[in-house]
């Protein structure tokens, strides 16, 4: 096997693609070993808890190695493929490794670097002075980390537990002390199995035999019964994110059945506008535009909650998310400042929204900052339900099924366009006046949507 030592070797490394992120999957390889790269070219495919991105490669070469294979769930600055910048044939290069995994990275004493899309982390221009006894790190990652740490274990001095820092995250959440876990990663590195490992609770008592335990049945499942699919990507992500909004703001839901044939008659005529032709124009444009009118009449619904300096953030602007059903599992990309939007340009971001969002292409970049939102679960037949709010805002509408209904209208009952709207708020940002207010008026334009005109 090549220990890839050559300084031609450039090693790029899996980048924060969104805010904050500390992993991505690595979806899918566009480049193998041999292959010849250029600056700027995709050679992967990555899902991140946000979104599914596509990463270019920072310089010219010969790929030299993938450290990866598809499917494999990487942390953020971990090398992911070696590119000999050279340009020479890789006489012995070696394929993506199935069974063994990637060279270990030198450990980092502080939080991850932040690295933008097709960057990785640059190298330091400046040497650190080598510890007095211990050997300077070569080239070579790997040596270096093995070197050190054995350096380390043989003068029987207690050294800094070897973990990647979303690890050492992970064990600061669940409380526990590094120094006391038994590492399994390779060269002594800790990883999150034994971090779960040493927070889960003994499976018997300390006191039991060992030849009790051994004896203990492994757990067992029947694959023809049962499929068990990983939770990750958007999939993880969303279930954070629920369960955090969920226990974090005190709910409330409020509902209003109204009468909307006016606006899916006006939706028909706006369909034959010339200034529209060729853009979406559906009832959620319309619902979209009536919500829009109602914020700016009760702007204190466009607000969120700061928890750290006891705050409201009342927002001047509106970024409207309309949370769309993806292969994927559920987003939540937004429209920016939707408020300053004419309705034709309204219809074409919504338009655009869906067609990205259903091609898995929507950056994380179109989820971040969203303000309130709006989810169409009536597009399923649902009459209305009770949304959760998407964390960091304090309103989030949803929209029932647009249904023929006997109503009373002009004091006789007649068949009409009928859906229930349903609005979800943080009881701590939004009391029931505020809510009430802001439903209403929604309500009100769709019943009526010349008020659009005089409101808007």
């Amino acid at each position: 096997m090549t220990t890839m030592t050559d300084t031609s070797v450039r090693e790029f490394k899996m980048p924060d693609v969104g805010e904050g992120l500390t992993e991505a999957e690595i979806l899918k390889w566009y480049v193998q070993p041999g292959d010849t790269v250029t600056d700027g070219q995709v050679v992967c495919e990555v899902e991140t808890a946000k979104a599914a991105v596509e990463l270019p490669i920072p310089y010219d070469g010969v790929v030299r190695a993938l450290h990866f294979p598809e499917g494999t769930t990487v942390d953020v600055g971990t090398s992911i493929i070696a590119v000999d910048v050279a340009g020479g044939a890789p006489a012995e290069a070696a394929p993506a490794p199935a069974e063994e995994p990637a060279p270990a990275q030198e450990p980092k004493a502080e939080g991850r670097q932040p690295v933008l899309v097709g960057y990785g982390v640059a190298e330091s221009s400046t040497k650190r002075r080598p510890r007095k006894g211990i050997p300077a790190p070569s080239g070579d990652p790997l040596h270096a980390a093995t070197a050190l740490q054995s350096e380390l274990n043989g003068h029987g001095r207690q050294s800094r537990p070897l973990a990647k820092p979303p690890v050492r995250k992970l064990a600061k959440d669940l409380g526990v002390d590094l120094a006391t876990v038994t590492p399994s990663g390779p060269d002594g590195i800790i990883t999150r199995e034994d971090v779960h490992a040493a927070a889960a609770p003994a499976a018997a008592p300390a006191e039991a035999p060992a030849a009790v335990q051994a004896s203990a049945p492994a757990v067992t499942y029947d694959d023809r019964r049962e499929t068990r699919v990983p939770v990750k990507g958007v999939r993880k992500a969303t279930a954070q994110a629920m369960v955090g909004s969920a226990f974090t703001a005190p709910h409330v839901t409020e509902f209003v059945t109204v009468d909307v044939t006016r606006t899916m008659k006006l939706v028909e005529e706006l369909k034959q506008d010339k200034d529209l032709q060729g853009l979406r124009v559906n009832p959620l444009l319309l619902i979209a535009k009536a919500l829009l009118v109602a914020i700016r009449r009760n702007p204190d619904i466009n607000a969120s909650w700061d928890e750290a300096n006891q705050e409201i953030v009342r927002k001047h602007y509106v970024n409207l998310g309309i949370a769309a059903a993806t292969p994927r599992g559920l987003i939540v990309p937004n429209i920016k400042d939707a408020h300053d939007k004419t309705l034709p340009q309204l219809a074409e971001a919504l338009g655009e929204l869906v067609a990205t969002a259903r091609e898995g292409r929507t950056s994380p970049a179109a989820m971040q900052g969203g303000t309130i939102t709006i989810t169409n679960v009536g597009v399923f037949g649902v009459d209305t339900g009770t949304p959760i709010l998407n964390q960091g805002e304090a309103a989030i509408l949803a929209i029932g099924a647009i249904k023929l209904q006997p109503w009373v209208h002009k004091g006789k009952v007649k068949p009409r366009q009928v859906t229930t709207l349903a609005l979800s708020f943080d009881h701590r940002l939004v009391d029931g006046e505020l809510g009430s207010k802001v439903l209403a008026d929604v309500a009100a334009v769709l019943e009526k949507p010349k008020r659009l005109i005089t409101w808007g």
